[in-house]
């Protein structure tokens, strides 16, 4: 979430308690039609929101929620964003960094995607919306997973200069070893239009979204950290830690434009209220 190169560090202490033994081998649920699964994936205490929109909201509080998501198509699985570690749940009065976040996590992925019969290692495909800690917290856990990922973020994150984007690449070292294609455009996962990654610049520098196109529930946009909540959304106010203003406020207004076009609605990943009223898994939108 926030552009600083040690934040990733802590995750990386935690992510060491990540108990991998947890992908036990379990057959996946057949899918006969698209599926879309919100998973709670931790929560962040913020105790000066102005970090999110500056010079508004000075040390007033605002608590988020970290979000990820499993889509289950009939010709695979894409899991979208992975969340704090899982091993912040040994943790129950959470961890703070800069006196600022206080992250905690109350159930852990692997446990979250046993319980629907879609253990870890089911999945094939790895959306990460962008590389900061909150977003690729449990990467490990998915070893043989296909990485879908913008090129600028790839390069940034095993650049040279990767702390200068927030990132920490012993974090997600693990990555090294998937299968990985690098995206330089919008990506159409399944062939079929229905699952769609799309590019987003400006958070980090490759930062991506994802669009589903479901059925019965409609057209969703996942937001990534495309914007953090939704007063920020309404009156498109930018971070001042994300990597280019302009390019954000650009991608905002296109961002805009594209969801009137397709009649879609933004899932904000961050965003507690509206979360509150997504329903989560075991239970599914088609």
């Amino acid at each position: 979430m926030r552009n600083r190169s040690n934040l990733g560090h802590l995750f990386l202490a935690i992510s060491v308690m990540v108990a991998l033994t947890a992908c036990v081998t379990e057959k996946p649920v057949p899918a006969q039609a698209l599926r879309l699964y919100a998973m709670n994936c931790g929560s962040i205490e913020v105790l000066d929101v102005s970090v999110f929109h500056p010079g508004i909201g000075k040390d007033e509080r605002k608590m988020l929620t970290d979000s990820c998501y499993l889509v289950v198509h009939p010709n695979g699985s894409l899991l979208w964003d992975t969340g704090l570690p899982d091993g912040l749940v040994q943790v129950p009065e959470g961890k703070t960094v800069y006196n600022i976040f206080t992250m905690r996590v109350t159930k852990t992925l692997a446990a979250q995607l046993l319980e629907i019969g879609q253990g870890p290692e089911t999945v094939g495909y790895l959306g990460i919306s962008h590389m900061h800690g909150d977003h690729a917290g449990n990467v490990g856990l998915f070893p043989r997973a296909t990485l879908l990922i913008q090129e600028e973020e790839y390069d940034a994150a095993f650049g040279p200069d990767a702390g200068k984007f927030g990132f920490d690449p012993a974090l997600y070292a693990s990555l090294r070893s998937n299968p990985v294609r690098k995206l330089k455009a919008d990506h159409d996962v399944f062939g079929d239009g229905t699952v769609i990654i799309k590019r987003t610049l400006g958070h980090t520098p490759g930062h991506q979204a994802l669009y589903i196109k479901l059925p019965k529930t409609g057209n969703i946009l996942l937001s990534g950290d495309l914007v953090h909540f939704t007063d920020n959304w309404t009156h498109k106010r930018v971070p001042g830690f994300n990597f280019d203003k302009e390019r954000s406020l650009k991608t905002m207004q296109e961002v805009e434009e594209f969801l009137k076009a397709n009649n879609a609605t933004l899932w904000i990943q961050h965003d507690l209220e509206q979360n509150s009223g997504i329903r989560h898994a075991p239970a599914y939108y088609e």
